[in-house]
């Protein structure tokens, strides 16, 4: 693989270990800034709204700049607001700053996707794709357990002053590998209706939002949850994250040597199938720490190799629109983040917590359902 990619990896990396770091420290955020639990996952609702909101519009409004620019921009925005964020005094100041740092995942995502086919060959491309999204595979195993850590034993603010530092190095390893001179072709209106008007295109958007909505009713809940549950430290809570997104990281690595086999497809399939095996065996979590550990394994072996076949999948259904797929999927990857976490957040109001997993897999169940609607309607789009 290019330099570049490994410079696009590592991007994915600290945008997914910021997007992530709220769960991690929820507890904290919430104890230190007196708030409840579901007030403080608003930080995570307002945000994936804000970039499921911008991440089209934005598409459409920097298609034409020069990629290696535009990444490395985005990662100084991260970096700036995340360090703003550990110094402000209240929810209320927190909140602005935080969703205003969404912006850059809303673009640097999408857009280091849809620009890999002007950096390996045609060939590498589905390989290469699902190798840069090992970087959130990367923020869960390493990423949200430091910030976990971090943020219980000195504070939350120090979680978020990692964050700055890591999209620092990021943007710093991007201007040197990135090449100058990328810019895709501005989409037209018609790319955007062609997209838009896309059977298979809509039906794979749709399997990301339902899937990510059913995930995030638990996952942005994990840290109270467990605390509640099973009363877990600081450390017992990082390693539970560490755990999880070791997993996930051998999930998505083992997707990305085998999905040009057995296709994108199926791939999706077999990777929301086993989030929902973890969702109805949830109950046996509450036993121990290493019960919780055990019935989380097929969670994250799918959870981020769903979202890695899915970006495949449509570059493959019609690459000349990736642009426009990916930034729709990313929209509604954070639109299912900010329904799941809402959702969520209104269950525990109202003293359901225990309740999350089943709403969870009533979300997963109905992406595979959609999922295969979207395998019998897909046909290639074709070229403008």
């Amino acid at each position: 693989m290019p330099a570049v990619i490994w410079a696009l990896l590592f991007g994915n990396f600290a945008i997914g270990t910021g997007v992530m770091v709220v769960a991690g420290t929820l507890h904290e955020i919430s104890a230190s800034l007196q708030v409840t639990v579901p007030v403080a996952g608003q930080l995570i609702s307002s945000g994936a709204l804000l970039m499921c909101v911008a991440a089209p519009l934005l598409a459409a409004v920097v298609s034409g700049w020069d990629r290696r620019v535009l990444l490395v921009g985005s990662l100084l925005w991260y970096s700036s607001l995340h360090l703003l964020c550990a110094s402000m005094p209240t929810f209320g100041s927190l909140l602005p700053v935080r969703v205003l740092a969404m912006l850059a995942p809303a673009v640097f995502t999408p857009q280091a996707a849809a620009c890999v086919g002007y950096l390996v060959p045609a060939a590498s491309r589905d390989r290469a794709i699902a190798t840069i999204f090992l970087g959130w595979s990367v923020a869960s195993v390493l990423g949200m357990p430091l910030g976990a850590w971090l943020g219980g034993t000195f504070g939350w603010r120090s979680a978020f002053a990692l964050i700055g530092l890591l999209s620092l190095t990021s943007a710093a390893w991007i201007w040197t590998a990135m090449p100058t001179r990328i810019r895709p072709p501005a989409l037209s209106r018609a790319a955007w209706r062609e997209t838009l008007t896309s059977p298979a295109l809509m039906l794979c958007a749709a399997v990301t939002v339902l899937c990510a909505s059913g995930q995030f009713v638990l996952f942005a809940y994990l840290a109270p949850y467990y605390r509640t549950t099973l009363g877990t430290t600081p450390l017992q809570l990082s390693f539970l994250y560490t755990v999880f997104g070791f997993f996930g990281l051998v999930g998505n690595l083992w997707m990305t040597r085998h999905i040009m086999r057995m296709g994108a497809p199926k791939a999706v399939m077999i990777s929301i199938g086993g989030m929902a095996a973890s969702m109805v065996l949830w109950p046996l979590s509450d036993f121990s720490i290493w019960s919780a550990a055990l019935v989380s394994l097929p969670w994250a072996l799918g959870c981020f190799a769903a979202n890695s076949a899915q970006q495949a999948r449509l570059v493959g259904i019609s690459p000349s629109l990736a642009s426009a797929s990916i930034a729709l999927n990313t929209s509604g990857m954070y639109a299912g983040q900010a329904i799941g976490a809402a959702t969520g957040g209104w269950m525990i109001a109202r003293d359901q917590m225990g309740q999350l997993h089943w709403a969870a897999l009533l979300g997963l169940l109905l992406a595979m359902a959609v999922s295969l609607m979207a395998a019998r309607v897909v046909h290639p789009v074709q070229s403008r």
